[in-house]
């Protein structure tokens, strides 16, 4: 089983930006924002939570090494574009985690 926005306990991918030395903290959300969105965004919240945990604790520099001294930006990968609640909801969470000095942003990468 591929990580994936369900597991909320697990980092679903790690790498680094050559384009801007950034690391890439992804979450692989796969579920559609039309059916259950509520469910969809306690899942995301709980998820990113997660994130923030590996960030402050530091296990995100013994995981991947190649992080210590590069800015770090959580990148959400959806295979379905967000709907109006959705979006909403996204962007409390932005501005949220932008007061606390942290990047996230939402990329569509459909099949």
């Amino acid at each position: 089983m591929e990580e994936s926005i369900d597991q909320t306990d697990v980092v679903d991918f790690i790498s680094l930006d050559p384009k801007t030395d950034e690391i890439s903290l992804a979450i692989s959300d796969y579920l559609p924002w039309d059916e259950d969105a509520k469910m969809h965004m306690f899942l995301l919240q709980e998820k990113v939570n997660a994130y923030l945990r590996f960030i402050e604790s530091g296990e995100v520099y013994e995981a991947y090494p190649a992080a210590k001294g590069r800015p770090l930006v959580i990148d959400v990968l959806g295979k379905y574009r967000m709907t109006r609640e959705a979006e909403a909801f996204f962007r409390r969470v932005v501005d949220f985690l932008h007061s606390a000095g942290y990047r996230i942003q939402f990329q569509h990468l459909p099949d």
